[in-house]
């Protein structure tokens, strides 16, 4: 029968660890079970791009143990998986957080220690647990944020030019037809359009600007077009239609 007993090293170094760390921590010992065991799912959130990344990398985890702070930070401890004496301590990245909410932030990095608990408490506490506090901020402010509803896109009105006039298509809400014709577009019925008059530039575009005011308090875009021209047929544009302008305002 595979001998169970825990491990007397590394899980007791854990153990009394966990007691010595500022704030509330238990600690979970892995043992290898003849391979049947937890510990890649484990190695598979530690949050290091250096020593203990390497170290992974190289060498198998036969035993582990799992450090949690009441708050659910967690850190892992393994053998030094190599030469040298001591033990690696890791942060452990949160296991809800998506993806997404990772980039941007740089990884805490964990640490080699003594196998004194005491001083590696020490060491936990003014050097690894800083940066880990600060990193796991900043991973749960960016999944609050992606979690977060998104602003819906802002309807957009396009006014485009006919001539010397400014016309609209009508729209179907009742609030921005009044924002049209209460600065100065007039419905044309047999066009189903609404029409700035060109007779006074001046005017004209002092009306476009009020419009544009009031529909954007009303959560509205407005784009100022000029109309497209078609190309004569068996011809090639030699240009793309002009982009949106700012202003109303034209030369005559």
């Amino acid at each position: 029968m595979h001998d169970s007993t825990p491990d007397t090293g590394l899980g007791s170094f854990a153990a009394v660890l966990a007691g010595e760390l500022p704030g509330a921590w238990t600690s979970t010992y892995h043992p290898d079970r003849g391979g049947n065991n937890d510990h890649d799912a484990l190695t598979d959130h530690v949050w290091d791009m250096n020593d203990v990344a390497d170290a992974l990398a190289k060498y198998t985890v036969d035993h582990c143990a799992v450090l949690t702070r009441d708050d659910g930070t967690r850190l892992f401890v393994a053998d030094p998986l190599g030469h040298g004496e001591g033990y690696l301590i890791a942060a452990m990245a949160p296991a809800d957080a998506p993806a997404e909410a990772f980039r941007g932030v740089r990884e805490p990095d964990g640490i080699v220690v003594d196998a004194d608990p005491f001083s590696a408490a020490e060491d936990i506490h003014y050097g690894l647990l800083p940066r880990y506090d600060k990193a796991l901020a900043q991973v749960r402010s960016n999944a609050a944020r992606l979690a977060a509803p998104q602003p819906a896109e802002p309807e957009r009105l396009v006014m485009t030019w006919s001539g010397e006039a400014i016309v609209v298509d009508k729209p179907d809400r009742a609030d921005v037809t009044k924002a049209l014709t209460e600065n100065g577009f007039v419905f044309a019925p047999d066009r189903n359009v609404f029409v700035l008059s060109g007779d006074d530039t001046a005017h004209q575009a002092a009306s476009v600007r009020a419009a544009g005011e009031r529909l954007s308090e009303l959560g509205i875009d407005t784009v100022l077009h000029h109309p497209q021209t078609r190309p004569a047929l068996g011809t090639t544009p030699v240009a793309p239609p002009s982009p949106p302008v700012a202003s109303p305002h034209r030369g005559r």
